[in-house]
This record gives structure tokens, C-alpha cells and sequence, in this order.
């Protein structure tokens, strides 16, 4: 029996790899307004833009103004002329063209998970951009919506956009509801703030700080499979990285520095696709 019967993802740096698409979305658009798309530039770029959407975040401006003045103080801060706001609106469409994927196992993820749980993506991306992305790069195929924040009218963190999620799924039972996010400030937070068990995609292994507290923490999507078929409530608020054993087991295992001596084994006989297996082979052998 499924412990989550619901699945909200975020869509960039989750499903969709954002920092590739961007990068590239970016360059071109720098070319094409007769800039060179160099490190330094790009970099002051990026420096501007992170600090408004962190803004949005918090409440303390609105999504009109993020795109109506990142490239206008971009354009300032390296002494260049041009029209923010057409050079967002070029950069958008370009943007919409990069359907990359975090992973090339992403879509057998969702694929497998679909079979048990009902999918959908919260987003805080454009709604033209993100709808276009989703489609072309097969993720749509297995959500049962997409709610973006332009449409929604509200951001994550805010829980209002997962409150509206919810109620448009038919989901009133929020305790087999899992969120799953590559941001602790937005996608863990705002499930948080809905009252929702959150999953942190953290491939990179990055450091928390601390200031929120993810359910689950994972290093890959196929790390979802035990956690959504299984009751694995105990390993709530504990600090540890799961593991599947060939077996079927499961097993959390303290981290790095933790003064725990021993992996804790959970259970016995979890469900996993046949398609794990295969990948776990092939990478053994690489």
C-alpha cells in the first residue's frame, strides 16, 4: 500500500535541469543584443536576478516587477543600452526552447511512480516558459496538472498555491501528500507551510543550514520508490541517507560525522521497479 497517493514536484532543477536551460537561453540572448556572454557577465547577471527572486519569495515584490527590471539593472550595472523588458521577453522565448532534463532517468521515474500515486507539478516558473518546457520534454505525459504560480496568482513558498493545488486534485487528506524540491526556501517551505511531508532533491549534496527541515532528503529520483510505496514514517525527523539493500531492504544510515556506529534497518521487502535493478547493474559495471 502507497504511503503518498500524491506527488507535487517543482519543475526546475527537479525534473528540469533550469542551470542548463538558463545558460544556454542566456548566451543567446546576450549575442543576440550584441553582448558578449562571458563569465564576468554572466555572473552579474545571475548576481541580480537571484537577489529578486529571493525577494519574490519572501512577499516583497511582485512577479511583474522581477521581470520588468532584472535586465534594466543588469544593462546599468555593465554600462550597456537597451530595453529591459524586451531583452526579458527575448530571453523568456528563449528560454522556453531549452527542455532539458535533470536526468535521463527523470521520465522512467515518473513513469513507475505515476502507476501508484497521482503527479502534479508546482511551479513558480512562467507560465508560457514552463508550459512549453514540460510538454516538449515528455514530463506532462505523466502529471495529472501544473500549477504555476503566474496563473495561480501566488508563489512558493506561499501555501496558498498548494491549498489551490489540493482542491483542484480532489486531495483532502494532506498526510499522503508529498512535495518534492531541489529549495529548501521555496519547494520545502512551502510544503512545510502547507502542512505537507516534503522531500529535499539535494544531487549535489549541499549543506543545509538548517533553517527548514525536510521529511526526506535524496541524492536521485529513484530514491523516491521506497519512500512513496512504503510506510517509512520512521525515519521522520531523523538525519541519516537512505539505502536499498538487493534485497529488498531498506536502511538509514547515519551522516557523515554522525557519532551513530550502525545503519538502522527499516524494513524488509520493498516494492522497486524492475527498471532500478537494471540501472544499478549498469552502473556497477561502468
Amino acid at each position: 500500500m502507497a504511503k503518498y497517493y500524491c506527488i507535487l514536484f517543482d519543475a526546475d532543477n527537479t525534473l528540469l535541469n533550469f542551470d542548463a536551460a538558463e545558460n544556454k537561453a542566456l548566451a543567446e540572448t546576450l549575442v543576440n543584443y550584441g553582448i558578449e556572454p562571458d563569465a564576468e557577465t554572466v555572473q552579474t547577471y545571475r548576481t541580480i536576478n537571484e537577489e529578486l527572486w529571493r525577494q519574490l519569495e519572501k512577499g516583497q515584490i511582485r512577479r511583474e516587477k522581477l521581470f520588468g527590471e532584472r535586465f534594466s539593472r543588469f544593462l546599468k550595472a555593465i554600462n550597456a543600452a537597451g530595453d529591459g523588458v524586451e531583452m526579458n521577453r527575448c530571453y523568456l522565448e528563449q528560454l522556453s526552447t531549452h527542455p532539458d532534463l535533470m536526468s535521463p532517468e527523470v521520465l522512467d521515474v515518473l513513469r513507475e511512480l505515476s502507476e501508484v500515486a497521482t503527479l502534479a507539478i508546482v511551479s513558480n516558473g512562467a507560465q508560457k516558459v514552463q508550459t512549453r518546457r514540460l510538454a516538449e520534454s515528455g514530463v506532462m505525459n505523466f502529471m495529472e496538472d501544473v500549477f504555476i504560480s503566474e496563473k495561480m496568482g501566488c508563489e512558493k513558498p506561499n501555501a496558498r498555491i498548494f491549498d489551490a493545488a489540493l482542491r483542484a486534485l480532489g486531495v483532502e487528506n494532506r498526510e499522503h501528500v508529498l512535495m518534492v524540491g531541489d529549495s529548501l526556501s521555496s519547494d520545502i517551505q512551502g510544503g512545510s507551510n502547507a502542512g505537507l511531508d516534503t522531500c529535499w532533491y539535494n544531487p549535489n549534496h549541499a549543506e543545509n543550514p538548517g533553517k527548514v527541515i525536510p521529511t526526506y532528503e535524496i541524492a536521485s529520483l529513484e530514491e523516491l520508490y521506497p519512500l512513496v510505496k512504503e510506510e517509512a514514517g520512521a525515519v521522520n525527523g531523523e538525519q541519516g541517507i537512505l539505502a536499498l539493500d538487493w534485497d529488498g531492504g531498506l536502511w538509514l544510515h547515519p551522516q557523515e560525522g554522525d557519532g551513530s556506529a550502525d545503519a538502522v534497518h527499516l524494513c524488509d521487502d520493498i516494492w522497486v521497479p524492475e527498471s532500478w535493478y537494471s540501472q544499478q547493474q549498469s552502473r556497477n559495471t561502468d
